[in-house]
């Protein structure tokens, strides 16, 4: 089959780049060559299909695209506003929503965008605290969120789930303007339709961000916060697979009427964005958008979201079965996080496990005297695996791993993890046996083109 224009295209810029740039086509390639053989567990990573790459690399990206479908700045915008288009649609239909906007560079900045539209400086919101699971977007003070609203926070109870007497407590104390839910290491289900009755009791907007959980959503194994909540953000890679990208969107509150008694919270939101946040879009990112989304409309993305969730409750069961403590006592999502042993901290966790080519992430957790750069946590996620094939078995394993690497760590005269080189070659070796067993979708497929070469 004789490849098409833009096939060439991408294939003349890899080669260009090995014979013009090799120092950079190096870095990239040795980037490659990592991810294939090292065994990420970070719960914030994914991985991104080759098809949405060759759209991120595309020659879309060419175009300056200032507004929307229909309604450009600039000359030239026919084909971007198709793919927003199909961006849109096909976002709608994966999350049930009414009105998407595809736009945003990344999560946190539709956050901050979603704030933008609805708030004013100095105006009083409610987040889940940093240490108990929450985002700096939700209203940390080291976050622009934290500068311009007065932020109070709420948390979890003593079994680890969120506290939503208090959450209701808080909400009545202070008549917030916007209550923010969603997390990054909170590993329980989220009961968006309570939280919107606490917001609806005091009068407060509802933005819920669903960037760890919205694979899930998508899949229908976790509920949804797009008619729950008045705005949903998500990423678009992570659990969605996709580029590096935000989202927001809504459901049956779209078409109601801001307070100002003129513009519906859609069209706020519109507003918000683009004047408002940003100017020209990621034109070719939005096309990857919408390949991603058109992926997790196919059938097999239900058969991969469920094997997110069973790995998940796997390493959790293997983690507690090593005698760690699982902070929530489980999980109903990717997210696994434990408590490190006294001997060392989440710092040292996350150095030791990465020179054995396991990569995680260290964590706060509820009640942590440390500070973030260090933290007393590990949080672990299964995103990745489970996008290699990995199953129960291979999470065992996995547990395993990590438990030997971190029962041998040692802190040296300046903090440093130590780790003794036998079980660093140990650890190393069976790390790269598991990840070429359960290769990479991209690293499979090359795989395959060498054999045939």
């Amino acid at each position: 089959m004789q490849s098409s224009n833009m096939e060439q295209y991408l294939v003349q810029g890899i080669d260009t780049m090995r014979r013009d740039d090799p120092a950079l086509y190096e870095i990239l390639e040795r980037e490659h060559e990592r991810q294939m053989e090292t065994l990420s567990l970070v719960a914030s990573c994914g991985g991104t299909d080759a098809s949405v790459m060759a759209a991120v690399g595309s020659s879309i990206v060419n175009v300056t695209a200032e507004g929307y479908p229909g309604n450009r700045y600039h000359a030239g915008c026919t084909y971007v506003d198709q793919a927003e288009r199909l961006a849109i649609e096909r976002a709608k239909r994966v999350f049930g929503a009414a009105y998407v906007n595809v736009q945003p560079h990344c999560a946190s900045f539709a956050n901050h965008t979603v704030m933008q539209s609805i708030l004013r400086p100095g105006d009083t919101i409610l987040g889940l605290a940093l240490d108990q699971g929450g985002h700096l977007t939700h209203g940390a003070p080291v976050n622009l969120s934290g500068r311009l609203f007065q932020v109070h926070s709420y948390g979890l109870d003593r079994n680890g789930l969120i506290d939503y007497g208090q959450l209701r407590e808080l909400a009545r104390e202070h008549r917030p303007r916007l209550i923010v839910c969603g997390t990054t290491s909170y590993t329980r289900v989220i009961d968006f339709d309570r939280i919107r009755a606490i917001a609806d009791e005091v009068g407060a907007f509802v933005l819920a961000d669903i960037t760890h959980i919205a694979g899930l959503v998508a899949a229908g194994l976790h509920p949804s916060s797009i008619d729950a909540a008045h705005f949903t953000t998500t990423c678009t890679f992570k659990q969605l697979y996709g580029p590096r990208g935000g989202l927001i969107l809504m459901g049956r509150d779209a078409d109601t009427l801001s307070d100002d008694g003129k513009r519906t919270l859609a069209e706020r939101i519109q507003s918000a964005v683009f004047p408002m946040m940003q100017g020209s879009p990621e034109v070719h990112t939005i096309a990857a958008k919408a390949r991603a989304m058109g992926r997790l409309l196919e059938p097999e993305f239900r058969t991969l979201a469920r094997r997110i969730r069973d790995n998940a409750d796997a390493l959790a069961a293997a983690m507690a079965e090593r005698d760690y403590e699982v902070i929530g006592g489980g999980t109903d999502n990717h997210i696994v996080l434990f408590r490190v042993r006294s001997h060392i901290n989440g710092l040292a966790a996350q150095a030791a496990l990465e020179s054995c080519g396991i990569l995680v992430n260290k964590n706060k957790i509820p009640g942590d005297q440390r500070g973030a750069w260090v933290a007393s946590g590990v949080r672990l996620g299964t995103n990745t695996a489970a996008l290699r094939g990995m199953g129960a078995a291979e999470m065992a394993l996995s547990a395993g791993l990590i438990d030997k690497v971190l029962r041998h760590t040692t802190l040296g005269p300046q903090g440093e993890a130590q780790v003794p080189d036998v079980v660093r070659a140990e650890v190393t070796a069976a790390v790269r046996d598991v990840c070429r067993r359960f290769p990479l979708p991209y690293a499979a497929a090359r795989h395959a083109e060498q054999e045939l070469s």
